[in-house]
């Protein structure tokens, strides 16, 4: 089980895991219930850069097409496989087996721009998208 309090979130709904240098990337539980159910998912190519708040992948659901952004700057070391031949991952287990890519992370620096836990929830008890 995923410890939420150890993530990151972005107000663009994307939560970061780090462990190490490496951060897994995925969409928070909130988001994946507001696009509802996910038919697609279009991952990044291993080994490409990414910037922080850069479209890294894709996720279109019943509703439409969403990009997922780079919590942080780095390189593509993974991409979950596992999402594109079963999205309904990303819905069933948002946290866990429905995460997307996992990153290098070129400037740890960048992690504490990110909100934390109680900072996300309080970013959508307001209602911000």
């Amino acid at each position: 089980m995923v410890d939420l309090e150890k993530l990151r979130f972005t107000k663009t709904h994307e939560w970061l895991r780090v462990e190490g240098d490496t951060g897994y990337v995925g969409i928070t539980d909130h988001a994946q219930k507001e696009i509802t159910d996910v038919v697609f998912v279009e991952l990044p190519k291993v080994g490409c850069e990414v910037a922080k708040a850069g479209e890294a992948a894709v996720v279109e659901s019943v509703k439409a097409a969403f990009s997922i952004y780079a919590p942080v700057s780095g390189k593509i070391v993974k991409a979950n496989g596992a999402v594109e031949k079963d999205p309904s991952l990303v819905n069933r287990s948002p946290y866990e087996e429905g995460w997307f890519f996992a990153i290098e992370i070129k400037d740890r620096s960048e992690i504490d721009s990110l909100m934390t836990q109680k900072d996300y929830l309080e970013f959508i008890k307001t209602g911000a998208h």
